[in-house]
């Protein structure tokens, strides 16, 4: 009972510990009467089991960020609050955001012993509030792990019209694409086609002549024969790094040239990112409708 989120009162009442005890190092507060080990994480993870405890005897649900981390979908940003909806009157409280409304018994799930809204429902709660970037990569994490299309979103706003943010769906559902496989991956594909790039295939499988698989891109133009990854932290690893080199070697022996994007490329260094991807594009496509083949020295001797 107490290796997790627990109400203070029922311990009391059941005799697993007294109130000085309660109110000891062992544990912590979260939310009024929900408590923790202190070596329980302060992250969302945290938030929203404790933030169900709270609401759970009034019929309470967790819904947008909690609910997607919950189903296998981490896009919250960082010190994001639980979310809870319910259909009564509850206090917010600091890290704990609550909604007011009605989910029908299809749009549920149970999930580590908790109710919460199912993928869809989740999409559609999160894409008709979020800034337009943030709600696409809700959205292709979501559909990747609940399976269903993003436009399943518009068939919603047809069946219930009127509902706040529901014009925003058509830009959001646009750039979607549940074939990404990670945040970052999202946002680097938005990036670009935001800034009016060409949309590029995602998760690409370069072949062979013989249709053996070579590697698989994150994002690609096959025309250009232009691989673009995102470099995470793992790549930092020295397995991973020669694991890499490898696969850029083994791609530009047939003629296919990669980018790599780093974090800090996505965020103040994102207008180099673009002008570097779209320079790249531009002299591959030249050269290749010219007939020339250009290695990796030579193209970066150009841009």
């Amino acid at each position: 009972m107490l290796d997790g989120p627990f109400r203070g009162s029922e311990a009391i009442r059941r005799g697993a510990l007294t109130r000085a005890r309660l109110r000891g190092r062992r544990f912590r507060r979260v939310f009024p009467d929900v408590y923790v080990p202190t070596d329980w994480p302060d992250d969302l993870r945290t938030r929203s089991l404790a933030g169900y405890l709270l609401v759970r005897g009034q019929g309470g649900v967790l819904a947008g960020y909690s609910a997607a981390l919950l189903c296998g979908v981490d896009c919250a940003p960082r010190g994001a609050p639980a979310e809870v909806l319910i259909t009564g009157d509850a206090r917010a409280h600091p890290g704990l955001r609550v909604s007011r409304g009605r989910v029908d018994d299809l749009d549920l799930a149970v999930v580590h012993s908790c109710r919460m809204t199912r993928p869809v429902r989740t999409a559609w709660d999160l894409a008709r509030r979020l800034p337009l970037l943030e709600a696409v990569v809700a959205v292709d994490g979501l559909a990747r792990q609940g399976r269903f299309d993003p436009a399943e979103l518009l068939a919603r706003r047809r069946d219930g019209p009127g509902a706040r943010g529901c014009r925003r769906l058509d830009a959001v559902v646009d750039l979607a694409d549940p074939r990404a496989e990670s945040p970052p991956e999202t946002r680097l594909r938005v990036l670009v086609v935001r800034a009016g790039l060409p949309k590029p295939e995602v998760q690409y499988e370069v072949r062979d002549e013989y249709g053996f698989t070579l590697a698989r891109a994150d994002l690609a133009y096959p025309d250009a024969r232009l691989a673009i990854e995102y470099d995470g932290a793992v790549h930092f690893d020295r397995l991973h790094n020669q694991r890499d080199q490898d696969r850029d070697a083994r791609l530009a022996s047939h003629g296919w040239l990669t980018l790599w994007v780093r974090a800090d490329g996505l965020g103040k260094g994102a207008l180099n990112t673009v002008a570097r991807i779209a320079r790249t594009l531009a002299i591959r496509l030249a050269a290749r409708y010219a007939g020339i083949e250009m290695d990796r020295e030579a193209v970066f001797a150009l841009l």
